[in-house]
């Protein structure tokens, strides 16, 4: 398997659960489970760490897309982009939640408040995510662009005198 392979396969799992964990932890936050608290900053401790391999593949899948004619690269580096911040954002979302549970290891729960703080995070998370994912997708994926495909004028009729 090489970069691209790897990245394709590995991308998934922080887009996802990052979106898994927000409905989580606003379940929690409604619901009053306060055990899950833990769970959930757990969780984020683990998709932060999971992404790095997804970071460091991409950029080696860069580096590979860049030989193939067909793609934009204009695309790549577009995505690229939103990934570094969406990278740096589940780094910081994940160095709060290791915080969090530190600061609660000798309490019997984490507070509320700190919970709401980590779903605002994570809500903001979510979308750097799926703006990341979705213009990475964009990259092979021409008919999630938008616009309309490209057609080739018809030939010019000639008109009738």
């Amino acid at each position: 398997m090489n970069a691209p392979h790897w990245h394709l396969a590995l991308n998934h799992l922080p887009v996802v659960g990052v979106f898994l964990v927000l409905a989580l932890l606003a379940y929690a936050l409604v619901c009053g489970r306060g055990e899950l608290y833990g769970v959930c900053l757990g969780a984020l401790v683990f998709l932060a760490l999971a992404t790095v391999p997804v970071f460091f593949t991409g950029r080696g899948a860069d580096d590979a897309m860049m030989d193939i004619a067909e793609v934009d690269d204009k695309l790549v580096h577009i995505h690229e982009a939103a990934a570094t911040v969406a990278f740096i954002g589940i780094g910081a979302l994940g160095a709060v939640a290791v915080v969090v549970l530190w600061m609660g290891r000798k309490l019997s729960h984490i507070s509320r408040g700190a919970a709401a703080l980590v779903l605002v995070l994570t809500l903001v998370e979510s979308f750097l995510m799926a703006r990341a994912a979705n213009l990475g997708g964009n990259i092979r994926h021409p008919e999630i662009r938008g616009g309309q495909p490209k057609t080739e004028e018809p030939a010019a009729k000639a008109e009738p005198k």
